[in-house]
Protein backbone atom coordinates (compact mmCIF):
# COMPACT_ATOMS: atom_id res chain seq x y z
CA UNK A 1 0.00 0.00 0.00
CA UNK A 2 1.46 3.59 -1.14
CA UNK A 3 1.73 5.62 1.87
CA UNK A 4 -0.57 8.26 2.67
CA UNK A 5 -0.35 12.27 2.99
CA UNK A 6 -0.29 13.21 6.84
CA UNK A 7 -1.54 16.38 8.18
CA UNK A 8 2.83 16.55 8.30
CA UNK A 9 2.68 16.78 4.57
CA UNK A 10 0.54 20.16 3.76
CA UNK A 11 0.48 23.76 4.37
CA UNK A 12 -3.06 24.21 6.62
CA UNK A 13 -2.04 28.08 7.69
CA UNK A 14 -5.71 30.23 7.22
CA UNK A 15 -7.21 26.95 5.47
CA UNK A 16 -10.49 25.65 5.93
CA UNK A 17 -9.39 21.96 7.21
CA UNK A 18 -12.68 19.42 7.38
CA UNK A 19 -11.60 16.50 9.61
CA UNK A 20 -13.92 13.68 10.02
CA UNK A 21 -13.44 12.95 13.00
CA UNK A 22 -14.85 9.59 15.25
CA UNK A 23 -16.95 11.02 18.15
CA UNK A 24 -19.38 8.31 18.50
CA UNK A 25 -19.29 8.27 22.06
CA UNK A 26 -21.71 6.90 24.32
CA UNK A 27 -24.09 9.24 26.63
CA UNK A 28 -25.43 8.76 29.96
CA UNK A 29 -29.37 9.61 30.89
CA UNK A 30 -28.43 13.46 31.42
CA UNK A 31 -27.11 13.34 27.56
CA UNK A 32 -23.32 13.78 29.25
CA UNK A 33 -20.50 12.11 27.64
CA UNK A 34 -19.52 8.75 29.82
CA UNK A 35 -16.66 7.54 27.95
CA UNK A 36 -14.37 10.71 26.18
CA UNK A 37 -11.81 8.13 24.93
CA UNK A 38 -12.64 8.31 21.19
CA UNK A 39 -12.98 12.53 22.03
CA UNK A 40 -9.23 12.10 23.79
CA UNK A 41 -8.01 10.26 20.78
CA UNK A 42 -8.29 13.34 18.04
CA UNK A 43 -7.11 15.64 20.27
CA UNK A 44 -3.40 15.06 18.82
CA UNK A 45 -4.54 15.96 15.34
CA UNK A 46 -7.06 18.81 16.43
CA UNK A 47 -4.46 20.41 18.57
CA UNK A 48 -1.69 19.56 15.43
CA UNK A 49 -4.41 21.98 13.11
CA UNK A 50 -4.94 24.47 15.76
CA UNK A 51 -1.24 25.18 16.28
CA UNK A 52 -0.54 25.29 12.12
CA UNK A 53 -2.89 27.91 12.18
CA UNK A 54 -5.85 26.37 10.25
CA UNK A 55 -9.60 26.96 10.72
CA UNK A 56 -10.88 23.67 12.02
CA UNK A 57 -14.17 22.28 10.57
CA UNK A 58 -14.93 18.48 12.69
CA UNK A 59 -17.63 16.39 11.27
CA UNK A 60 -18.92 13.01 12.98
CA UNK A 61 -21.71 10.29 13.12
CA UNK A 62 -23.48 9.69 16.82
CA UNK A 63 -25.36 6.49 17.03
CA UNK A 64 -27.93 5.46 14.41
CA UNK A 65 -30.33 8.58 13.48
CA UNK A 66 -31.17 7.05 10.60
CA UNK A 67 -31.32 10.00 8.31
CA UNK A 68 -33.68 12.01 10.27
CA UNK A 69 -32.85 14.69 13.07
CA UNK A 70 -33.23 13.21 16.39
CA UNK A 71 -32.09 14.78 19.12
CA UNK A 72 -30.97 12.10 21.47
CA UNK A 73 -28.38 11.69 19.19
CA UNK A 74 -26.83 15.44 18.92
CA UNK A 75 -23.48 16.30 18.78
CA UNK A 76 -24.06 19.12 20.88
CA UNK A 77 -22.64 17.21 24.29
CA UNK A 78 -19.62 16.45 22.70
CA UNK A 79 -18.54 19.85 22.04
CA UNK A 80 -18.67 20.85 25.30
CA UNK A 81 -16.83 17.98 26.28
CA UNK A 82 -14.04 18.59 23.33
CA UNK A 83 -13.89 22.17 24.74
CA UNK A 84 -13.41 21.02 28.38
CA UNK A 85 -10.36 18.85 26.89
CA UNK A 86 -9.17 21.46 24.51
CA UNK A 87 -9.56 24.55 26.75
CA UNK A 88 -10.88 26.45 24.71
CA UNK A 89 -14.40 27.35 23.15
CA UNK A 90 -15.79 24.75 20.38
CA UNK A 91 -18.39 26.59 18.01
CA UNK A 92 -20.84 24.52 17.37
CA UNK A 93 -23.18 24.42 14.15
CA UNK A 94 -27.24 23.07 14.23
CA UNK A 95 -26.37 21.04 10.71
CA UNK A 96 -23.26 20.09 8.71
CA UNK A 97 -24.42 21.46 5.42
CA UNK A 98 -26.60 24.12 4.25
CA UNK A 99 -26.13 28.23 3.94
CA UNK A 100 -26.20 28.51 8.04
CA UNK A 101 -23.18 26.55 8.27
CA UNK A 102 -21.48 27.93 5.17
CA UNK A 103 -21.72 31.26 7.11
CA UNK A 104 -20.67 30.10 10.37
CA UNK A 105 -17.75 28.63 8.42
CA UNK A 106 -16.61 32.34 6.70
CA UNK A 107 -16.46 33.50 10.03
CA UNK A 108 -14.17 31.38 11.26
CA UNK A 109 -10.83 32.67 12.62
CA UNK A 110 -7.05 31.18 12.61
CA UNK A 111 -6.85 28.48 15.39
CA UNK A 112 -10.98 28.52 15.86
CA UNK A 113 -13.04 24.58 16.08
CA UNK A 114 -16.28 24.70 15.22
CA UNK A 115 -18.05 21.37 15.43
CA UNK A 116 -20.96 19.73 12.75
CA UNK A 117 -23.91 18.42 14.00
CA UNK A 118 -24.42 14.82 12.89
CA UNK A 119 -23.71 13.89 9.94
CA UNK A 120 -26.05 10.89 10.18
CA UNK A 121 -29.42 13.22 10.25
CA UNK A 122 -29.11 13.30 6.36
CA UNK A 123 -29.88 10.07 4.55
CA UNK A 124 -26.98 10.87 2.06
CA UNK A 125 -24.47 10.21 4.97
CA UNK A 126 -24.62 6.56 4.79
CA UNK A 127 -25.67 6.09 1.07
CA UNK A 128 -22.42 7.66 0.12
CA UNK A 129 -24.62 10.27 -2.05
CA UNK A 130 -22.47 12.75 -3.69
CA UNK A 131 -24.89 15.16 -3.83
CA UNK A 132 -24.45 15.12 -0.01
CA UNK A 133 -20.61 14.48 -0.05
CA UNK A 134 -20.09 17.97 -2.21
CA UNK A 135 -22.06 20.01 -0.21
CA UNK A 136 -19.64 19.15 2.95
CA UNK A 137 -16.93 19.19 0.73
CA UNK A 138 -18.25 23.08 -0.06
CA UNK A 139 -17.20 23.99 3.90
CA UNK A 140 -13.48 22.46 2.97
CA UNK A 141 -10.15 23.69 1.46
CA UNK A 142 -8.77 20.29 3.18
CA UNK A 143 -10.39 17.32 3.80
CA UNK A 144 -8.41 14.69 6.71
CA UNK A 145 -9.90 12.14 7.64
CA UNK A 146 -9.12 10.90 11.14
CA UNK A 147 -11.99 8.03 11.98
CA UNK A 148 -9.85 5.06 11.80
CA UNK A 149 -12.68 2.95 13.09
CA UNK A 150 -15.76 4.49 10.48
CA UNK A 151 -12.88 3.93 7.53
CA UNK A 152 -14.34 0.42 6.40
CA UNK A 153 -17.39 2.74 5.58
CA UNK A 154 -17.42 4.27 1.96
CA UNK A 155 -19.73 6.77 3.65
CA UNK A 156 -20.28 10.94 2.46
CA UNK A 157 -18.02 12.21 5.15
CA UNK A 158 -15.52 9.30 5.09
CA UNK A 159 -14.95 8.73 1.49
CA UNK A 160 -17.49 10.87 -0.94
CA UNK A 161 -16.11 13.84 0.30
CA UNK A 162 -12.52 13.32 -1.07
CA UNK A 163 -13.92 13.32 -4.98
CA UNK A 164 -14.57 17.18 -4.39
CA UNK A 165 -11.57 18.73 -2.65
CA UNK A 166 -8.26 18.97 -4.22
CA UNK A 167 -6.20 17.58 -1.15
CA UNK A 168 -7.50 14.94 1.19
CA UNK A 169 -5.18 13.58 3.92
CA UNK A 170 -4.86 11.27 7.35
CA UNK A 171 -4.91 12.61 10.51
CA UNK A 172 -2.41 11.43 13.25
CA UNK A 173 -4.54 8.72 14.89
CA UNK A 174 -5.33 7.09 11.58
CA UNK A 175 -1.25 7.68 11.14
CA UNK A 176 -0.51 5.19 13.99
CA UNK A 177 -2.98 3.04 12.90
CA UNK A 178 -1.40 2.31 9.81
CA UNK A 179 2.05 1.69 11.47
CA UNK A 180 0.88 -0.64 14.38
CA UNK A 181 -1.23 -2.73 12.40
CA UNK A 182 0.40 -2.19 8.79
CA UNK A 183 3.67 -1.82 9.21
CA UNK A 184 4.35 -3.44 12.95
CA UNK A 185 2.29 -6.93 11.82
CA UNK A 186 3.73 -6.81 7.78
CA UNK A 187 7.18 -7.31 9.14
CA UNK A 188 6.88 -7.30 12.64
CA UNK A 189 9.59 -8.17 15.53
CA UNK A 190 9.70 -11.93 16.25
CA UNK A 191 8.66 -13.99 17.68
CA UNK A 192 5.00 -12.68 16.23
CA UNK A 193 2.81 -14.40 18.69
CA UNK A 194 -1.52 -13.31 18.12
CA UNK A 195 -4.13 -14.12 20.57
CA UNK A 196 -7.68 -14.27 19.26
CA UNK A 197 -10.49 -14.90 21.12
CA UNK A 198 -14.28 -13.61 20.76
CA UNK A 199 -17.21 -15.81 19.83
CA UNK A 200 -17.46 -17.14 16.27
CA UNK A 201 -14.52 -18.56 14.25
CA UNK A 202 -16.70 -17.22 11.36
CA UNK A 203 -15.94 -13.26 12.37
CA UNK A 204 -11.74 -13.94 12.08
CA UNK A 205 -11.72 -16.88 9.86
CA UNK A 206 -9.81 -14.22 7.29
CA UNK A 207 -7.72 -12.67 9.97
CA UNK A 208 -6.46 -15.98 11.19
CA UNK A 209 -5.92 -17.53 7.21
CA UNK A 210 -3.70 -13.85 6.54
CA UNK A 211 -2.03 -14.03 9.78
CA UNK A 212 -0.78 -17.40 9.49
CA UNK A 213 1.54 -16.39 6.85
CA UNK A 214 3.10 -14.00 9.27
CA UNK A 215 2.77 -15.40 12.79
CA UNK A 216 4.63 -17.86 14.70
CA UNK A 217 2.41 -18.74 17.48
CA UNK A 218 -1.38 -18.06 17.20
CA UNK A 219 -2.84 -18.52 20.84
CA UNK A 220 -7.13 -19.38 20.64
CA UNK A 221 -9.66 -18.29 23.64
CA UNK A 222 -13.22 -17.73 23.50
CA UNK A 223 -16.15 -19.19 22.44
CA UNK A 224 -14.46 -20.04 19.01
CA UNK A 225 -11.75 -21.96 20.65
CA UNK A 226 -15.20 -24.80 21.03
CA UNK A 227 -15.24 -24.88 16.84
CA UNK A 228 -11.65 -25.65 16.88
CA UNK A 229 -12.50 -28.09 19.63
CA UNK A 230 -15.15 -29.87 17.42
CA UNK A 231 -12.09 -29.80 14.71
CA UNK A 232 -10.26 -31.96 16.56
CA UNK A 233 -13.34 -34.37 17.70
CA UNK A 234 -13.99 -33.06 21.03
CA UNK A 235 -17.19 -32.81 22.60
CA UNK A 236 -18.06 -29.03 23.62
CA UNK A 237 -21.11 -29.59 25.47
CA UNK A 238 -23.91 -26.87 25.12
CA UNK A 239 -20.97 -24.29 24.59
CA UNK A 240 -21.48 -21.63 21.80
CA UNK A 241 -19.75 -23.00 18.90
CA UNK A 242 -20.48 -23.46 15.11
CA UNK A 243 -21.26 -26.78 14.29
CA UNK A 244 -21.28 -25.71 10.18
CA UNK A 245 -17.73 -24.22 10.64
CA UNK A 246 -15.99 -26.80 11.71
CA UNK A 247 -14.37 -27.53 7.93
CA UNK A 248 -13.17 -23.89 8.18
CA UNK A 249 -11.22 -24.40 11.48
CA UNK A 250 -10.09 -27.60 10.36
CA UNK A 251 -8.17 -25.97 7.45
CA UNK A 252 -6.53 -23.34 9.40
CA UNK A 253 -5.28 -25.73 11.64
CA UNK A 254 -4.44 -28.16 8.82
CA UNK A 255 -2.57 -24.71 7.39
CA UNK A 256 -0.83 -23.89 10.99
CA UNK A 257 0.65 -26.93 10.46
CA UNK A 258 1.87 -26.38 7.09
CA UNK A 259 3.86 -23.62 8.24
CA UNK A 260 5.48 -24.67 11.54
CA UNK A 261 2.78 -22.00 12.76
CA UNK A 262 2.15 -23.10 16.58
CA UNK A 263 -1.25 -22.81 16.68
CA UNK A 264 -2.24 -23.44 20.52
CA UNK A 265 -5.94 -24.16 21.80
CA UNK A 266 -7.21 -23.83 25.25
CA UNK A 267 -6.16 -27.21 26.82
CA UNK A 268 -8.19 -26.40 30.52
CA UNK A 269 -11.67 -24.90 30.38
CA UNK A 270 -14.19 -23.36 32.72
CA UNK A 271 -17.49 -24.59 32.57
CA UNK A 272 -20.56 -23.60 34.02
CA UNK A 273 -24.15 -25.23 34.29
CA UNK A 274 -26.11 -22.15 34.06
CA UNK A 275 -25.23 -18.73 32.05
CA UNK A 276 -27.30 -15.65 32.07
CA UNK A 277 -25.80 -13.03 30.24
CA UNK A 278 -28.80 -10.57 30.94
CA UNK A 279 -28.27 -10.95 34.57
CA UNK A 280 -24.50 -11.60 34.92
CA UNK A 281 -25.02 -14.45 36.53
CA UNK A 282 -23.62 -18.24 36.58
CA UNK A 283 -24.45 -21.14 38.22
CA UNK A 284 -21.49 -23.81 39.40
CA UNK A 285 -18.18 -23.69 37.70
CA UNK A 286 -15.94 -26.18 37.83
CA UNK A 287 -12.57 -26.68 35.58
CA UNK A 288 -12.27 -30.01 32.81
CA UNK A 289 -9.71 -30.95 30.45
CA UNK A 290 -10.73 -32.25 27.19
CA UNK A 291 -14.73 -33.38 26.53
CA UNK A 292 -16.98 -30.85 28.23
CA UNK A 293 -20.28 -32.48 29.40
CA UNK A 294 -23.75 -31.72 28.03
CA UNK A 295 -25.58 -29.53 30.05
CA UNK A 296 -22.41 -27.63 30.69
CA UNK A 297 -21.20 -25.14 28.29
CA UNK A 298 -17.52 -23.39 28.23
CA UNK A 299 -17.07 -19.65 29.90
CA UNK A 300 -13.14 -19.03 30.21
CA UNK A 301 -9.99 -20.35 29.61
CA UNK A 302 -8.33 -22.29 32.34
CA UNK A 303 -5.52 -22.14 34.99
CA UNK A 304 -3.36 -24.23 33.09
CA UNK A 305 -4.08 -22.57 29.71
CA UNK A 306 -3.50 -19.00 31.36
CA UNK A 307 -0.30 -19.95 32.65
CA UNK A 308 0.50 -21.71 28.79
CA UNK A 309 -0.27 -18.61 27.26
CA UNK A 310 1.35 -16.32 29.62
CA UNK A 311 4.51 -17.84 29.19
CA UNK A 312 4.09 -17.33 25.30
CA UNK A 313 3.29 -14.11 25.68
CA UNK A 314 6.32 -13.39 27.97
CA UNK A 315 8.63 -14.86 25.35
CA UNK A 316 7.12 -12.66 22.22
CA UNK A 317 8.42 -9.50 20.77
CA UNK A 318 5.36 -8.79 19.26
CA UNK A 319 1.68 -9.28 20.62
CA UNK A 320 -1.54 -9.06 18.62
CA UNK A 321 -4.65 -9.10 20.56
CA UNK A 322 -8.23 -9.23 19.36
CA UNK A 323 -10.88 -10.87 21.10
CA UNK A 324 -11.70 -11.84 24.91
CA UNK A 325 -10.69 -15.49 26.50
CA UNK A 326 -14.48 -15.60 28.10
CA UNK A 327 -17.56 -14.40 29.02
CA UNK A 328 -15.39 -11.42 30.71
CA UNK A 329 -18.35 -9.22 31.18
CA UNK A 330 -19.07 -11.65 33.70
CA UNK A 331 -16.79 -11.39 36.80
CA UNK A 332 -16.83 -15.15 37.84
CA UNK A 333 -15.46 -15.64 33.81
CA UNK A 334 -13.20 -12.62 33.68
CA UNK A 335 -10.27 -14.37 34.82
CA UNK A 336 -8.91 -15.71 31.61
CA UNK A 337 -9.21 -12.56 29.60
CA UNK A 338 -8.10 -10.44 32.76
CA UNK A 339 -4.86 -12.51 33.07
CA UNK A 340 -4.03 -12.02 29.42
CA UNK A 341 -4.70 -8.27 29.85
CA UNK A 342 -1.60 -8.38 32.60
CA UNK A 343 0.63 -10.71 30.63
CA UNK A 344 0.16 -8.40 27.11
CA UNK A 345 1.11 -5.08 29.76
CA UNK A 346 3.94 -6.64 31.60
CA UNK A 347 5.89 -7.80 28.30
CA UNK A 348 7.58 -3.69 28.33
CA UNK A 349 10.46 -5.20 26.03
CA UNK A 350 7.78 -6.19 23.01
CA UNK A 351 5.38 -3.72 20.57
CA UNK A 352 1.94 -5.13 22.46
CA UNK A 353 -1.28 -4.30 20.10
CA UNK A 354 -4.69 -4.34 21.10
CA UNK A 355 -6.96 -4.60 18.05
CA UNK A 356 -10.13 -2.92 18.62
CA UNK A 357 -13.31 -4.17 20.06
CA UNK A 358 -14.04 -5.86 23.51
CA UNK A 359 -10.16 -6.22 23.77
CA UNK A 360 -9.92 -2.55 24.05
CA UNK A 361 -12.39 -2.89 27.04
CA UNK A 362 -10.53 -5.83 28.95
CA UNK A 363 -7.39 -3.70 28.27
CA UNK A 364 -9.08 -0.81 29.76
CA UNK A 365 -10.76 -2.50 32.51
CA UNK A 366 -7.07 -4.49 33.67
CA UNK A 367 -5.90 -1.10 34.34
CA UNK A 368 -3.24 -1.28 31.47
CA UNK A 369 -4.58 0.58 28.57
CA UNK A 370 -1.34 2.86 29.54
CA UNK A 371 1.28 0.30 29.68
CA UNK A 372 0.81 -1.14 26.05
CA UNK A 373 2.21 -0.31 22.93
CA UNK A 374 -0.77 0.85 20.90
CA UNK A 375 -4.45 0.55 21.18
CA UNK A 376 -6.55 0.54 18.05
CA UNK A 377 -9.49 2.65 17.84
CA UNK A 378 -11.40 0.77 15.07
CA UNK A 379 -13.08 -2.69 15.71
CA UNK A 380 -14.55 -3.55 12.49
CA UNK A 381 -12.14 -1.10 10.85
CA UNK A 382 -9.19 -3.06 12.27
CA UNK A 383 -10.62 -6.78 11.42
CA UNK A 384 -11.35 -5.51 8.12
CA UNK A 385 -7.54 -3.78 7.88
CA UNK A 386 -5.94 -6.97 9.17
CA UNK A 387 -8.13 -9.00 6.45
CA UNK A 388 -6.06 -7.05 3.79
CA UNK A 389 -9.09 -5.70 2.52
CA UNK A 390 -9.11 -1.85 1.38
CA UNK A 391 -10.53 0.52 3.71
CA UNK A 392 -12.60 3.56 1.58
CA UNK A 393 -11.94 5.98 4.00
CA UNK A 394 -8.27 5.01 3.75
CA UNK A 395 -7.85 4.31 0.03
CA UNK A 396 -9.40 7.97 -0.82
CA UNK A 397 -6.70 10.08 0.67
CA UNK A 398 -3.68 11.41 -1.63
CA UNK A 399 -0.21 9.18 -1.33
CA UNK A 400 3.03 10.48 -1.33
CA UNK A 401 5.01 10.10 -4.37
CA UNK A 402 7.25 7.01 -4.45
Amino acid sequence: MAKIKTIRDIDVRDKRVFVRVDFNVPLDENGKVSDNTRIVAALPTITFLIDAGAKVILASHLGRPKGIVNLSFSLKPVAEELAAQLGKPVQFAEDCVGPDVEAAVSTLQAGNVLLLENTRYHPGEERNDQAFAEKLAKLADVFVNDAFGTSHRAHASTAGITRFVETSVCGLLIERELAFLGEKTIDPAKPFTVILGGAKVSDKIKVIDRLLEKADTILIGGAMAYTFALANGKKVGDSLSEPDKVNVARAALDKAQERGVRFLLPIDTVITDRLDFGSRTVGSLQTVEGNIPDGWEGVDIGPKTIELYKQVVAESRTVLWNGPMGVFEIDACATGTFAIADAVAANQESITIIGGGDSVKAIKNSGNGDKVSFISTGGGASLNFLEGKDLPGVTSLDTLES
